[in-house]
């Protein structure tokens, strides 16, 4: 029997820097699909970046504040959705934990004053394994979630990334997950790989103008700046997570940026990833 994957005793400086993502995670169906643009573009993604000691997941579906760890122990998926087929409801991710990082980003937390807590039995959601599932299938990388807030100043998500930020010099992937556009109030559901809505593309293309110019000021300030915000967010969870990550690439000034998957699924989803080297 293969020996199961565990956490490292120890995340030490490793002189470089691991990459920082940005996941459009899209619908949960796609943990059950083995081929498509979108499963293609993760499965490369995965395998074109050095292997992460563990991945730290900042998912829009966990929306707490001040921030929460976990899942610290080996527990079940959180399947936070419904009305999908039953096959969905099995698929399993059976990443190790990881309670030491847990410990490390508690600390880093802490000492900037914040007052973290843990959610230790709370098990992945989907916008953590679906992605996870194809970028590293073998699910032997310890995975770690921290909550993010909803309705609370967009300095808030800059500031968290900044925090994270010393994390990456110590081999850990941090993966911000959510949507460039987000609204499923008007999904064109039977129209999957269809011409997207102009309003859509024109929101995706001004953030796209933006981070490409790193003005994170501007990003943050998006429900002002960014055509039809509203639209393409009626709410922000699942724009904020590509504050924090932008902010914790940004610590040792501009970084590379490329993104391994663009497009648009179902009329107004932006799936546009985004790796900050």
């Amino acid at each position: 029997m293969a020996r199961q994957a565990q956490e490292v005793k120890e995340y030490k400086e490793l002189g470089s820097l691991m990459p920082v993502g940005f996941v459009g995670h899209g619908a949960p169906t796609l943990g059950l699909e083995k081929e498509g643009p979108t499963v293609e573009a993760w499965k490369e993604w995965g395998q074109s970046i050095p292997r992460p000691k563990a991945i730290l997941v900042v998912s829009a579906h966990w929306l707490q504040s001040p921030p929460r760890l976990g899942p610290i122990n080996s527990v079940p998926l959180t399947y936070d959705f419904s009305g999908f087929p039953d096959e969905l409801y099995q698929v399993h991710y059976p990443a190790p934990p990881a309670p030491l990082l847990s410990k490390e980003v508690l600390h880093l937390l802490t000492k900037m004053g914040i007052k973290p807590g843990t959610s230790s039995d709370r098990g992945l959601d989907h916008g953590a394994w679906v992605p996870l599932m194809h970028m590293f299938p073998k699910a032997d990388i310890p995975v770690l979630q921290i909550s993010i807030g909803t309705n609370v100043p967009m300095s808030e998500h800059l500031n968290l990334g900044r925090i994270l930020a010393p994390l990456r010099s110590k081999g850990i992937f941090i993966l911000a997950s959510g949507n460039m556009t987000h609204n499923l109030r008007i999904f064109k559901f039977e129209d999957r790989f269809g011409e997207p809505e102009s309003w859509a593309k024109d929101f995706d293309t001004w953030c796209a103008g933006k981070l490409d110019k790193f003005e994170l000021d501007a990003l943050a300030d998006y429900q002002k700046q960014a055509p039809e915000p509203r639209l393409a967010h009626p709410t922000d969870d699942h724009f904020t997570p590509l504050l924090v990550a932008a902010a914790a690439s940004g610590k040792e000034g501009k970084p590379q940026m490329r993104y391994p998957h663009t497009g648009f699924e179902y009329g107004t989803l932006s799936m546009r990833c985004v790796e900050f080297q």
